[in-house]
């Protein structure tokens, strides 16, 4: 098995009330507005971002790693709709092993509407059948506790904890490691 040598440009995930397709240029806006949002980026590696130029250039990086295959990322809009509420990432992909770490965030405004168990269920599906992967990881601050019920919703189940792996503004947390088989989900 092997990923694609580019995802297809035309990717699009459609749920009952959401869509997952990739970011374009004039979504810097709105992506911006979602990192630079101290709430969203509380539980991120990261601090909010500044500058409207980190999330043009953030968009460059993530479609030129998306054209090479290397990352998957997809915004999440309501059905109908170019309103950025957030987003779903696949990255750190070992092709052989079928395996790869996920990434998400929502903006402060959507939350707790169920759209991110939406929006990562198309997800975990797409990379399942679609990607052919076997195993999905992710990394979240044990202290989010929206997210990591999220997780486990999805059959995701924790296997570890990094101890004080992260200094974001001299703060230091920890990572809760989370693993999805998908061949016995």
């Amino acid at each position: 098995m092997s990923l694609p040598e580019a995802f297809d440009t035309e990717l699009c995930l459609n749920g009952p009330r959401l869509q997952l397709r990739p970011m374009q240029a004039r979504d810097a806006e709105q992506w911006l507005g979602i990192m630079a949002d101290p709430e969203v980026m509380r539980y991120w590696h990261h601090g909010p971002w500044q500058t409207l130029d980190e999330a043009e250039v953030a968009l460059l990086a993530d479609r030129a790693a998306y054209l090479a295959g290397r990352s998957l990322k997809l915004g999440i809009y309501p059905q109908g709709s170019d309103l950025l509420l957030g987003m779903c990432q696949f990255f750190n992909i070992d092709a052989e092993s079928r395996r790869g770490e996920i990434g998400y965030c929502l903006a402060s405004s959507a939350q707790g509407q169920g759209y991110m168990g939406e929006a990562l269920e198309l997800f975990v599906e797409y990379l399942a059948i679609g990607l052919n992967m076997r195993r999905l990881e992710a990394e979240i601050d044990p202290r989010n506790g929206a997210s990591a019920r999220t997780l486990e919703r999805m059959g995701f189940e924790r296997e570890g904890l990094l101890r004080e792996r992260w200094c974001i503004a001299g703060e230091v947390s920890d990572s809760a490691l989370y693993g999805l088989l998908l061949e016995s989900a």
